[in-house]
């Protein structure tokens, strides 16, 4: 049990510490008092049910090869700056489809010189999707590397679709 005494003054004569200082330790002291034993836990992400809460839309996750959508994707990553502000500025989607693109960062790809092009823009993106628990943690529920993600297409009803480079097999 802590004590706290409250004297007029110290020993040697100085004086005691200010009222506020007094009423501060009190305080404190009454807080400690009033919590409940043991340790208080905030609900972490693994807790069931807590990702789908924070993104609040179905995510689902598709695969396809870069020669089937590479004009789409192409335009998807130039438009990565002005998609990287609409991630930040997004609160509510209404569905995820993340697509894994086989052969999207391998060398000759049809996006190759897209990608490079866009590199800084894509990296941008990235950071947003990183500072956006709606986007990160719908990449995330899926086990997609932000580095992995290439571009973010916004479509009707609130609905985006993550491309993210497919690691090559094996």
């Amino acid at each position: 049990m802590t004590t706290i005494t409250l004297s007029a003054h110290q020993p040697g004569g100085q004086p005691a510490a200010t009222p506020h200082l007094l009423f501060a330790a009190l305080l404190a002291a009454t807080v400690g008092i009033l919590q409940p034993p043991g340790a208080l836990r905030a609900q972490g992400l693994d807790a069931e049910g807590a990702v789908e809460t924070i993104i609040d839309a179905p995510v689902q996750t598709e695969q396809t090869s870069v020669a089937e959508q590479n004009e789409r994707i192409a335009r998807a990553i130039e438009a990565s700056s002005q998609n990287a502000a609409l991630v930040r500025k997004k609160f509510k989607i209404g569905k995820v489809d993340i697509v894994l693109v086989k052969g999207l960062a391998e060398k000759g790809s049809p996006v190759a010189a897209t990608l490079d092009a866009y590199a800084d823009a894509i990296v941008a993106l990235r950071k947003e999707i990183e500072g956006s628990a709606i986007f990160y943690h719908a990449v995330d529920s899926k086990q997609i590397l932000l580095k992995d993600v290439v571009a973010v297409e916004f479509g009707d009803a609130d609905a985006v679709t993550i491309f993210v480079a497919a690691p090559a097999p094996g």
